[in-house]
């Protein structure tokens, strides 16, 4: 005997899957237009110095990318709960998914096309405005940003448990404080003297390993006067939290101003500071370990 019972088609899901696109579609317009234009100008490291300004609008790229992403997983769980939820006191389970070929696709090509277009976008900014600024791009950088002016030398000394600053362009002079001038290329010479630290200037969007024996450059043109704060962000002993400074970003006639002050002011000391080099191996035992 057969029966004349057939199972029960399974509702469409194209309804469900065009609301949500609609919905998806506006919430994204309305999210990426608040990253954009209310949260963006609050991103660190703000616009200080031309590549910190180039590391803010990177985040706003990135967190507008991120934006219709995160709404998407967040819309598909709250619309599934309230859907799909299932109503009245039976428990049964609900009707098995095949295939979704189509979404499965789409999936793919949508990423690989975010993350090749993110891997062209950054290899283009590299090469291209920003220079390779920001990070410690070694002793022979990739790139190198060309202005009116040669860059400025600055050599960045990391010790336990404080930083000092040289000027080769100034005689050698070795300062407690750094100051460069605001609208010219400053070329960052970092380096160590004992274990490894890490020069983190968050406002001039620089970061940069002090490791010893090293030269590891960085660049950055600062864009107006004002001070930034500078911290150690590696972990080197017992006061690396207290190893911190501030630096000043002067007009450049006050920066020849104070460059020839410290020059007077430490001449002593200069003279019994080694020769200028790119980096330095002093004595391990007059070192604090």
């Amino acid at each position: 005997m057969t029966s004349n019972l057939a199972p029960a088609a399974a509702p469409s899901g194209e309804p469900h899957i065009r609301r949500l696109i609609v919905i998806w579609v506006v919430l994204s317009a309305i999210g990426v237009a608040l990253v954009v234009f209310a949260l963006g100008p609050h991103m660190p490291p703000w616009t200080f110095s031309d590549e910190a300004r180039d590391q803010r609008n990177i985040n706003i790229m990135l967190a507008a990318l991120a934006t219709p992403v995160l709404l998407a997983v967040w819309m598909a769980l709250v619309y599934s709960i309230v859907a799909f939820r299932q109503r009245g006191v039976a428990i049964v389970d609900g009707t098995p998914i095949h295939g979704g070929g189509r979404l499965e696709v789409a999936w793919i090509v949508v990423t690989t096309l975010i993350v090749v277009s993110l891997a062209v976008a950054g290899t283009a900014a590299l090469f291209g405005t920003t220079k390779g600024a920001g990070g410690g791009q070694g002793p022979d950088p990739l790139a190198v940003p060309h202005g009116s002016l040669p860059p400025l030398q600055v050599q960045v000394i990391g010790q336990q448990w404080a930083w000092t600053f040289r000027y080769p362009a100034f005689g050698g002079v070795e300062t407690t404080q750094i100051a460069i001038p605001a609208g010219r290329v400053i070329a960052l010479h970092v380096t160590s003297l004992d274990v490894n630290h890490s020069f983190w200037a968050i406002r001039l969007g620089v970061k940069a390993d002090a490791i010893p024996g090293s030269d590891n450059v960085a660049f950055v043109r600062p864009r107006r006067p004002g001070s930034f704060r500078i911290r150690c962000a590696e972990l080197c002993g017992l006061w690396h939290g207290h190893m911190f400074t501030t630096g000043l970003v002067l007009t450049p006639a006050a920066f020849s101003s104070w460059i020839r002050r410290q020059v007077v002011a430490n001449a002593a000391a200069t003279r019994t500071l080694p020769p200028y080099s790119t980096h330095y191996f002093p004595e391990p035992l007059r070192r604090a370990g």
